[in-house]
């Protein structure tokens, strides 16, 4: 439920400011409400954890960290372009 919660102000704030920065830390933020659902799905019902949500989920932090990298450098350029 956590997660759901998470994910969807993280949505509501990336539909909703204009700032390139914030934009990017609000789908940082519905990035780790997906991840969060994912752990927790895969936590769910008795035995052991579903290792391949596990693995779904260390591959989504490599690929948030990836995309995070990429979309700061695309900001930095889009706001020295604007200021010139």
């Amino acid at each position: 439920m956590l997660g759901a919660v998470v994910t969807l102000l993280g949505a509501v704030r990336l539909l909703t400011t204009a700032d390139l920065l914030r934009r990017v830390v609000a789908l940082n933020v519905a990035g780790v409400g997906t991840l969060l659902v994912l752990v927790a799905l895969a936590a769910r019902g008795p035995g052991d954890p579903d290792p391949v949500l596990h693995a779904l989920a260390l591959t989504g932090i490599v690929i948030t960290v990836a995309v995070t990298g990429l979309a700061l450098v695309l900001v930095r350029r889009v706001e020295e372009d604007d200021g010139d």
